[in-house]
């Protein structure tokens, strides 16, 4: 394999590890490489991150390495800081929005059992653009954090309070077949 596809390797395995970045010897297990081998690929793609100016940077942070934005276009970040609400949201987002504003309070757990899937980056996204908020602890093990809407997420969407949220849709129970069926058709009905 050449550097550059090393390099490129690198650059999707840093997106996917986010924030918590990779350490060296981390991605050399993954890439089958030497400790050295490593360091001088990742001083190379720094390198490379700095002489083309791109908006991001590699930093290593507390032995591992990361994505981070440059700090001089630091003020365009912040703009887009500011206006979170000119942003739209992800389907992932509304579904999990949806849940909260319907189950509240609800832990991230519960969350993710209802949508099947993690559910942080979606909380992490409603919580910076203030549609939802913690609203204390559950009184389970480990002191879960419990989510809920707040007055924002109320103006978003153009209601007075909760109650004037529409019906929620009712589901049938899991196994039970008749209940499942006559709702397949309500559906078909509805949608024709």
């Amino acid at each position: 394999m050449d550097v550059e596809q090393l390099k490129a390797i690198v650059e999707g395995l840093l997106f996917v590890a986010g924030d918590e970045g990779m350490e060296a010897k981390q991605l050399a297990a993954i890439l089958d490489l030497e400790l050295h081998e490593v360091t001088a690929l990742m001083d190379e793609l720094k390198q490379d991150y700095q002489e083309q100016q791109r908006g991001l940077q590699i930093v290593e942070v507390a032995q591992a390495y990361q994505f981070t934005t440059r700090p001089e276009y630091a003020p365009y970040f912040e703009k887009m800081v500011q206006s979170p609400s000119h942003a739209s949201l992800s389907q992932a987002a509304l579904e999990t929005l949806a849940i909260v504003a319907y189950k509240q309070p609800i832990t991230r757990v519960e969350l993710e059992e209802i949508r099947g899937v993690k559910c942080e980056r979606a909380i992490a996204r409603l919580t910076s653009k203030s549609l939802i908020r913690e609203v204390g602890r559950a009184d389970t093990i480990g002191r879960p954090i419990l989510y809920g809407t707040t007055k924002e997420f109320l103006e978003y969407f153009g209601l007075r309070s909760l109650d004037e949220l529409p019906p929620a849709p009712e589901f049938p129970v899991e196994g039970d077949e008749m209940a499942e069926e006559a709702y397949l058709f309500y559906r078909k009905d509805e949608t024709q």
